[in-house]
């Protein structure tokens, strides 16, 4: 399997391209990313199953959010701390929170995860980017 991210430059975050919450925090990110440090890669793709199996999760794991980098691959809460880490503004404060075990940080990120259509809504397909971020948004 060729790979991916030597195509994709920089960090790869995957996310859940129906959830609306999701698509969302993509939108938050992007504007918070003037470097254009970040790409984005829904997990329904066949890139995103691609990115999954490297990772060695299920192609259908849709509840976890995924950064990848230099070959590395980060999941859940540390892949949003390390997303936190990178952005404007105070954001970086946050990435102390790195040192509770990871476990605790997941049981918030799972509750999130779990309910995520129920509280924030869900598309029936994935979000078409707009042409301003056509460019971060890899299909």
């Amino acid at each position: 399997m060729e790979n991916p991210e030597k195509s994709a430059g920089g960090v790869v975050l995957l996310y859940d391209g129906v959830c609306a919450l999701c698509n969302r925090l993509v939108s938050f990110v992007i504007r918070r990313d003037p470097g254009g440090v970040f790409r984005y890669v829904s997990l329904q793709s066949s890139l995103g199953k691609q990115y999954l199996a490297m990772a060695g999760l299920p192609k259908n794991e849709l509840d976890t959010f995924l950064y990848v980098e230099n070959g590395s691959f980060f999941t859940k809460s540390t892949a949003a701390l390390k997303v936190l880490k990178q952005l404007s503004g105070l954001w970086p404060l946050f990435f102390p929170l790195i040192a509770v075990p990871k476990a605790w940080r997941d049981v918030v990120y799972n509750v999130l995860a779990r309910h995520r259509y129920l509280w924030f809504g869900k598309f029936d397909e994935c979000v078409i980017p707009t042409t301003d971020n056509r460019e971060r948004i890899l299909s």
